[in-house]
């Protein structure tokens, strides 16, 4: 992140613009892998597990069917329960490995 930027106000997003649903991932790089995975899925970054960005609220709004897919790691895991207690809609996808770039680079 850029000194200065704030997390909590943006995201990075990757895959078909009009997908019905989005699977949150923790950086980056794990959001372009989980797209390669499942390109059906819009995948956006959270810069990080955190379980209520300010942006995720208005999304939620859209009627999306949103997965959190942080990473696998008692830190992921954490997070996307404290997620799923705020926001009961949302759903775990747990990657297999560690992390999204880790099952794709294992396939």
């Amino acid at each position: 992140m850029t000194p200065g930027s704030r997390k909590d106000l943006g995201f990075f997003a990757v895959g078909p613009a009009q997908s019905s649903s989005v699977v949150l991932c923790e950086s980056a790089i794990d959001a372009l892998s989980c797209c390669a995975l499942h390109p059906q899925h819009r995948c956006l970054s959270t810069a990080g597990a955190r379980p209520d960005p300010r942006w995720l609220a208005p999304l939620l709004e859209q009627d999306l069917e949103i997965h959190c897919g942080f990473d696998a790691d008692p830190t992921g895991d954490a997070m996307a329960h404290a997620m799923i207690q705020l926001h009961s809609s949302v759903q775990r996808l747990r990657p297999s490995k560690k992390d999204w770039n880790d099952v794709l680079r294992s396939t």
